[in-house]
């Protein structure tokens, strides 16, 4: 299995967390939110910034490059945890149109790490 289809499997497997993420964002309404969706949100960005987390390391890896791009994806890691805890806190405090921005962030945020990632370990 080559660095690129690695990278790939944990691309897919941040799938289905960012559609519950996008699901609960699209659908959350005036009502404060039920102690599974803090949860959801919770064990959906852990897992995401897992996958994310192992993907760098493969595309370090894989472009054998510098420190330079380590540093890069660190600091693109770095974002991706903060929205992560964005959300989390905004989900906590039942603060919705929060929770909405939060959620669209890290899913912004998710897409440009993946095509970093994608980037330095294509052919």
């Amino acid at each position: 299995m080559t660095a690129t289809d690695q990278i790939e499997d944990h691309q897919a497997r941040c799938l289905p967390h960012l559609l519950s993420l996008r699901m609960l964002a699209r659908d959350a309404v005036d009502a404060p939110l039920s102690w599974l969706a803090v949860e959801e949100v919770i064990r959906a960005t852990k897992a995401i910034l897992a996958e994310a987390e192992a993907a760098g390391h493969e595309a370090r890896t894989a472009a054998a490059a510098g420190p330079g791009l380590g540093v890069f994806l660190g600091a693109r890691l770095s974002r991706l945890a903060v929205a992560a805890d964005d959300a989390i806190a905004a989900a906590r405090a039942g603060d919705l149109a929060q929770l909405r921005r939060n959620l669209r962030r890290f899913d912004v945020l998710t897409s440009a790490i993946w095509a970093v990632q994608d980037a330095v370990s294509g052919p």
